[in-house]
C-alpha cells in the first residue's frame, strides 16, 4: 500500500500504517449506491466470525462510511469489542426481534467512531430461539428482523450493515439470512476448514428457496492464515478452488493483536492499527467496497 513504500523496516512500516489508519483513511473508501446488508455466518465456532464483523465495520467506519453492526450472538462479543455492555436487563437486538422495538431506538454509537453504530446483543438472546419458535406456533411472523431493517432504512441512511450471527444454524441465524441479500463466510486456514461448510451452504440454499430468493453467498474470507505452514497454503488453494472468485484476495493472518483487542473493548483497527491483522482487515474491507455485487 502507498503508506508502506517509503520505508522498508517492519517498525517503520507499522508506524506508517498506524498513522494512515488514524489520519489518512477517511474518505478513501467507495460508498455503495445503496445500503449493503451482509450477514456474517459460520456455525463452526472459532473461525473469526465476530472478529471479521467487528474489524470490517471498524475499518469502514474509520474511512467515514456509515456502518451499523447488528449483534445477534448471545455471547455479545461484537458488542464488547465496541465497548458496549450487554448486561442483564439491557436493551438491544432481542427487543427488536421479539418485542417489535425499532432499531434506531436500540442502537448505540460505538466508542471512538463518528459514523459507526451497534445494535447490541443482550443476555436475553440466549432464549430467543425458543421464543421465536413460539411466535411460529402462534401464527406470528418469525422474521421480524427483515421488517425492522426495512423500516429503519426508510428513515436512516447507512452504507453498510453487518449482522453477526451465533455459531449455530438456529432461528437467530435464519432471521439474519432472511433479511439480507449477501452472505459472508469466514473460513479458517486450518485442518478440516471446510468441515460443516456444506451444511451451512444447504441451510443458505433452503432459506433462498423457501424464504429469501435474493440470498447469495457473495464473499468468502480466509482467516487465521499462518505463512510458516504448508497446511495454511493448502487450505487457501482448496477454498479458492471450491469457491472461485467469491474468495477475497486478502487473507487474514494469525495475530496476537487481533485476539487481544476485544479484551480492551476495541477492534484491532483502533487497538493496534499498525499490526499485520489491522492492515489485513483494512485491505479486506477496501476489497469488499470495491467489488461489484449483483443487484
Amino acid at each position: 500500500m502507498a503508506y508502506a513504500e517509503e520505508e522498508d523496516t517492519p517498525l517503520a512500516t507499522a508506524a506508517a500504517a498506524a498513522v494512515y489508519v488514524r489520519r489518512g483513511l477517511k474518505g478513501t473508501f467507495t460508498k455503495p449506491k445503496s445500503t449493503r446488508i451482509i450477514t456474517i455466518v459460520n456455525q463452526k465456532g472459532g473461525v473469526g466470525k465476530t472478529t471479521t464483523a467487528v474489524n470490517l465495520a471498524a475499518a469502514m467506519g474509520l474511512a467515514g462510511l456509515k456502518v451499523l453492526v447488528i449483534d445477534l450472538d448471545p455471547q455479545g462479543n461484537a458488542s464488547t469489542a465496541f465497548g458496549i455492555d450487554h448486561y442483564e436487563d439491557a436493551s438491544g437486538s432481542f427487543d427488536v426481534l421479539l418485542d417489535g422495538a425499532s432499531i434506531a431506538s436500540m442502537m448505540t454509537k460505538a466508542q471512538g467512531f463518528d459514523s459507526l453504530w451497534v445494535l447490541p446483543a443482550t443476555l436475553d438472546l440466549a432464549g430467543a430461539d425458543i421464543e421465536l419458535i413460539t411466535t411460529v406456533a402462534e401464527g406470528k411472523r418469525p422474521f421480524l428482523l427483515k421488517t425492522a431493517l426495512s423500516q429503519f432504512l426508510d428513515d436512516h441512511e447507512m452504507d453498510y450493515i453487518f449482522i453477526d450471527c451465533p455459531p449455530s444454524l438456529g432461528l437467530l441465524t435464519i432471521n439474519a439470512l432472511a433479511a439480507v441479500k449477501e452472505v459472508l463466510i469466514p473460513i479458517q486456514c486450518e485442518f478440516y476448514a471446510l468441515e460443516g461448510v456444506q451444511q451451512l451452504l444447504r441451510t443458505i440454499e433452503f432459506v433462498k428457496e423457501r424464504i429469501n430468493p435474493e440470498l447469495e453467498v457473495s464473499t468468502i474470507l480466509l482467516t487465521m492464515y499462518n505463512s510458516t505452514t504448508n497446511l495454511s497454503a493448502s487450505v487457501v488453494e482448496e477454498v479458492r478452488g471450491y469457491f472461485g472468485k467469491k474468495v477475497l484476495v486478502t487473507v487474514i493472518p494469525r495475530s496476537t493483536y487481533v485476539a487481544e483487542a476485544p479484551s480492551f473493548g476495541q477492534s484491532v483497527m483502533t487497538y493496534d492499527p499498525g499490526s499485520t491483522g489491522a492492515v489485513a482487515y483494512l485491505a479486506a474491507a477496501r476489497e469488499i467496497t470495491e467489488r461489484k455485487v449483483k443487484g
